[in-house]
């Protein structure tokens, strides 16, 4: 699973920070969280095809995270997608889909769905995703991204009966008891469920304590640092965090690992913001563009 952060600016882009997108790739399909201006750019200079995007998830409607979203509609169309795309993002943001759509003349060649979200969680084949309401000064959501369990083999286990390499090993995957060489194999015994990723996607809001439990026990959190701590009672009256708060954040939260990024234009060089967070919460990264972190 890789996550490529296509953009770590805030409300201004510098020549080395482009607006807000981030791409999860879980194998099939890529998870887009906003689309700020620049990125359909940002995702060719990685390699991804916007092709295997299926999803797009917009946390709120300020223009760093938004304005690129007619032209990529625009290259998905112009490249004959047939495929449907999802759209996902907080409360109008189908009437604001529908007002960009008409004022930049795109209309897509494939079905758009648009589901606005409220706090809650829905399910697809293999994964969930989980919403939250960010602490913003307009509409603004969090996403949680959390991999369903994975039935794994015991492989110590089925040593004992001389068992490796053979597809009946597929039926007790399936939870299926098996008869091997005159002795019962339980599922039970044979296999193990081993959690799945999760992974939080937090721009833009406040600290809040509700955000706390809901990063909880992530693999990583992507969370905004836009300011540094000097600037902390600026940031909460714009719906912001500081670097010390978003590790605060992390490490009360119990996550494995932090990556800060919206970082504001008035930081040329990111590593003030990088040690007051690492004071707090040691495994952090500042993010930069287009790097691309295994979870």
């Amino acid at each position: 699973m890789k996550l490529t952060i296509l953009g770590t600016g805030s409300a201004m882009p510098t020549p080395s920070r482009q607006h807000s997108a981030t791409a999860l790739d879980i194998g099939p399909e890529v998870l887009l969280f906003d689309c700020g201006e620049g990125t359909q750019l940002q995702l060719m200079k990685a390699g991804i095809s916007h092709n295997k995007i299926s999803k797009i998830f917009i946390t709120h409607w300020h223009g760093d995270h938004v304005l690129g979203l007619p032209g990529l509609i625009q290259s998905m169309s112009l490249n004959k997608r047939t495929k449907p795309l999802n759209i996902y993002g907080p409360a109008k943001t189908r009437e604001n889909f529908r007002k960009i759509s008409e004022a930049f003349g795109v209309f897509p060649t494939f079905k758009a769905s648009i589901t606005e979200l409220k706090p809650g969680a829905f399910n697809a084949e293999k994964y969930s995703i989980s919403v939250a309401n960010a602490k913003h000064n307009s509409p603004c959501l969090a996403f949680a991204f959390q991999e369903k369990p994975k039935v794994k083999v015991n492989l110590n286990y089925l040593k004992k009966f001389v068992l490796v390499n053979n597809p009946i090993i597929g039926d007790l995957i399936k939870g299926k008891d098996i008869v091997w060489q005159g002795k019962k194999i339980k599922a039970k015994d044979a296999t193990f469920l081993e959690k799945g990723k999760k992974i939080v996607y937090l721009l833009d809001s406040a600290y809040s304590k509700h955000l706390e439990n809901f990063a909880k026990d992530a693999d990583a959190l992507l969370c905004e640092a836009t300011f540094a701590d000097d600037m902390k009672d600026f940031a909460k009256e714009f719906g912001h965090m500081t670097a010390t708060q978003a590790a605060t954040l992390a490490k009360k939260a119990n996550v494995k690992k932090l990556i800060i990024t919206h970082f504001s234009q008035r930081y040329k060089d990111t590593n003030i913001l990088l040690k007051e967070a690492k004071k707090v919460f040691a495994d952090t990264v500042a993010a930069k563009d287009l790097i691309t972190v295994e979870i």
